[in-house]
């Protein structure tokens, strides 16, 4: 029996990264540090934690962290307040980041009403925008997107902690308005998405993964506007 249950598990181990393969994750563990440095988070050190969680909440965490986007459309503000609703929703197949970011958001702003701790919430936010810059997590989970996905979370990856300067000259401001939050943010996350599918049907089109260059402007976007997010909300 004892056997049978390692052989079992180690069949699990060798599958699965297979179970996740329309889910991979957005970059890899220190460019999401990165970014979460460069916009100034005071616990960027917790910006990883979204993906950690995916190993024990499998589709109900991994679905937020991207959309296939099936009929290619171009992102709207609309789109994004459609998707809040299906925050950590795992029969929604095709993802919802988009909606990930207005919902963790909200779960933070009630938990901070309730007096309760809320900063988790804000660490799977400032995943999910990092993940919103990765242009393959913004088209359709197709053959190109398959074979180039693992090369273009990890572009900057062993280099990006030592620059940070690099995210940074990428960086600009971006406004959230008091009474007008989410309606700016929705803006600003299709206006990111939007930049980031472009890019990923023009690698797509190219048949190639970013440059560096590349890498280092869109996470400039990502950062830009997690600082916004944390300025707007800064005690």
């Amino acid at each position: 029996m004892r056997r049978f249950l390692i052989g079992s598990i180690a069949g699990f181990l060798l599958l699965f990264p297979f179970f996740y393969t329309g889910t991979a994750a957005a970059w890899h563990t220190q460019t999401h540090l990165a970014v979460a440095r460069a916009a100034g988070y005071r616990q960027w050190y917790n910006a990883a934690a979204a993906d950690i969680t995916k190993i024990k909440a499998g589709s109900i965490e991994s679905y937020n962290h991207f959309f296939n986007n099936p009929r290619n459309a171009g992102v709207t503000p609309e789109m994004v307040l459609t998707q809040a609703d299906r925050y950590n929703m795992p029969s929604d197949t095709a993802g919802h980041l988009y909606g990930a970011i207005v919902g963790s958001l909200r779960e933070y702003s009630a938990s901070r009403e309730k007096g309760r701790y809320a900063e988790y919430h804000l660490a799977f936010t400032a995943h999910y925008i990092t993940d919103l810059s990765q242009p393959l997590h913004n088209i359709p989970y197709d053959e190109f997107n398959r074979e180039n996905h693992q090369a273009n979370d990890g572009v900057v990856d062993g280099e990006v902690l030592k620059n940070i300067d690099r995210i940074k000259r990428h960086m600009y401001p971006v406004k959230l308005r008091p009474g007008h939050f989410e309606k700016d943010l929705a803006a600003e996350i299709a206006r990111v998405a939007e930049i980031s599918r472009r890019l990923g049907l023009r690698l797509k089109k190219e048949g190639r993964i970013m440059t560096s260059r590349e890498a280092y402007t869109q996470l400039g976007h990502s950062a830009s506007l997690l600082r916004a997010v944390l300025q707007y909300h800064s005690p």
